[in-house]
């Protein structure tokens, strides 16, 4: 089993949404102890924003525009992804959504006539479904009676990522991150229940659905 980790925060190992989804990690390890690990920091090490290239790829094919940096580089990004059984993405909340460095990631994997196709009834995914995992810390609360922010992260990563094909997401917070030490300590102990859940819930016979032992 191939794992994906794509981490988001600019703290890198130290950030609370790179610590939950090692939880999650270490339960996919339980379950397939051969499993190999890529991690893409991508908030310490980010990927740069698509440029005219990509944007006119998207409208004229990639014939004849192949061979640039940029291309290669979506392409490069892209295959990680077809190459997991997995993806787990660790990422903060910043004003309500996702940070930059995760959009420029989606920006380069999302890619028209590369991960979906667009026909009479609209945009479809190319990629095969697989789970993909989504760690997510936020300074206050989204969601839940307390909640006082918006959230437009979760919402989003389910469109953007279900019209290329990736339709299995499974969402794990710690929320109220600026709220205090008590509050962290609750919700940490709430992001585990919820871990614990979703692997007891899978059948025994395969690690996790949709993924190759």
């Amino acid at each position: 089993m191939n794992i994906l980790r794509i981490s988001c925060s600019p703290r890198g190992q130290e950030a609370e949404s790179h610590r939950l989804s090692q939880r999650i990690v270490e339960g996919l390890f339980e379950r397939s102890p051969n499993a190999r690990l890529m991690d893409r920091m991508i908030g310490q090490d980010p990927v740069a924003h698509i440029d005219a290239d990509i944007a006119l790829a998207q409208h004229q094919g990639d014939a004849g525009r192949s061979g640039h940096a940029s291309l290669l580089r979506s392409e490069a990004l892209i295959r990680e992804v077809e190459a997991a059984d997995i993806l787990v993405i660790a990422t903060p909340m910043h004003n309500a959504g996702v940070p930059s460095v995760l959009k420029a990631w989606i920006d380069h994997v999302v890619r028209s006539g590369r991960t979906f196709t667009v026909g009479p009834e609209g945009k479809t995914g190319s990629l095969r479904d697989r789970p993909v995992l989504v760690a997510v810390s936020s300074g206050g609360r989204y969601s839940g009676e307390r909640a006082r922010q918006p959230d437009f992260l979760t919402p989003y990563l389910t469109a953007i990522l279900g019209m290329v094909g990736l339709r299995d997401l499974h969402f794990f917070s710690v929320q109220g991150t600026g709220l205090g030490e008590q509050v962290v300590a609750l919700a940490r102990i709430q992001a585990e229940h919820g871990i614990r859940a979703y692997f007891s819930s899978l059948p025994e016979r395969h690690p996790v659905p949709g993924a190759l032992a």
